[in-house]
């Protein structure tokens, strides 16, 4: 999963800059884990879960609603200025480093 959120942030600031002087904005959104009926056959995603929630700053995971809010600020007038971004919908997650607890293992 890396790989691919790499290459998604990579590619947001290459087309903001190639569409932005047309008055293009492009951004995309990161979403953490959500249960979803697809994510419900990933072996251990529950666990995955888990993990977020003790290790997020907000100690929570995030929903589909929680990345439609996020959606419709990007979409609406109040985000104007903002482009070649990648917002992160996950609860903090993407801020904390790896814990200890999984480096023992």
């Amino acid at each position: 999963m890396s790989m691919a959120k790499a290459a998604l942030e990579c590619w947001t600031r290459e087309l903001a800059c190639h569409l932005g002087p047309d008055g293009h904005r492009v951004n995309a959104i990161s979403s953490g884990p959500i249960r979803t009926i697809a994510a419900s056959g990933i072996p251990g995603f529950e666990n995955i879960l888990d993990h977020v929630e003790r290790n997020a700053p907000l100690r929570r995971n995030v929903n589909q609603s929680d990345v439609a809010g996020a959606t419709l600020w990007l979409a609406s007038p109040l985000s104007s200025g903002v482009t070649g971004q990648c917002i992160y919908v996950d609860a903090g997650y993407s801020i904390t480093m790896v814990p200890e607890t999984i480096m023992d293992n």
